[in-house]
């Protein structure tokens, strides 16, 4: 099976009572604690499920956004890289994160330039290559650095463009298994991902785009029957978790987790 989506790790974060100030493109309203972390335990149960070690971190008050803990790193099987976030809140969660890291791997980098933005969000890795999307948390300096420090490791980074209007990459799309990739099709229609197969989520339904292929299972945000559908259909094992509360912060499912395979 692919190294893609197959991993003996996740770390995770519970949410803090702090997200009620967490950034988001769209006032929706507050997300509500409770329901929140009832979600997230479903989350985290769903991972340990597949026999993977979760490692569930405290909450940290002082960082709204600590939950999506998948924009502070980009764990490889050869190591960690260490992001540096382009929202000016975020940067305390990236330096919180790298202890963890550098208790699981022998060699964690990290992204450092003063002109250098980068977010785990805009990263997609598949069997072939790295893909990272330009964006609003994204720019061509981190991308560059990302590329520099992950190429000794035999890694090929490739550039896309994000759509106008979405914060990550992976808002859009996400990998099911080695050759095939969901997608919206605002994203897919750029040509980025010529020589995948592709699974179109059905219109009114793209933000079931973002789910997480994690061993045997596939975690997807409740409430999307189509997508749902889809992948029953193609024969992936699904399991729906509710993300009502993460997405009014942007939020999804690959957002609260790292996942890897320490060598």
């Amino acid at each position: 099976m692919s190294a893609s989506i197959r991993f003996t790790h996740a770390i995770t974060r519970r949410p803090a009572a702090s997200i009620i100030r967490g950034l988001r493109a769209v006032d929706t309203g507050s997300p509500d604690l409770t329901r929140m972390l009832d979600h997230h335990a479903a989350y985290v149960a769903a991972l340990r499920e597949t026999g993977a070690t979760v490692v569930e971190l405290p909450p940290l008050d002082a960082f709204p956004d600590s939950v999506f803990v998948e924009d502070t790193a980009l764990c490889l099987p050869e190591g960690a890289v260490v992001m540096r976030p382009a929202a000016p809140s975020r940067l305390g969660e990236a330096a919180e994160m790298a202890p963890n890291l550098a208790a699981l791997y022998r060699e964690v980098m990290a992204i450092t330039g003063p002109e250098s933005f980068i977010e785990g969000g805009d990263i997609l890795v598949t069997e072939r290559e790295i893909l990272v999307g330009r964006s609003a948390r994204t720019n061509a300096a981190g991308i560059a650095e990302l590329a520099r420090l992950v190429a000794p490791w035999g890694h090929k980074v490739r550039e896309v463009h994000t759509p106008p209007g979405i914060l990550h990459v992976k808002t859009d799309c996400s990998l099911l298994d080695a050759e095939t990739i969901l997608s919206t099709t605002r994203l897919s229609a750029s040509g980025c991902f010529a020589g995948y197969r592709i699974i179109d989520v059905p219109e009114g339904e793209e933000a079931a785009a973002n789910t997480i292929r994690f061993n045997d299972l596939v975690l997807m945000p409740a409430g999307f029957p189509r997508t749902r559908d889809l992948l029953d259909a193609a024969g992936y094992q699904v399991r729906e978790i509710g993300n009502s509360e993460c997405a009014k912060l942007d939020g999804g499912m690959s957002c609260l987790s790292l996942r890897f395979t320490p060598a």
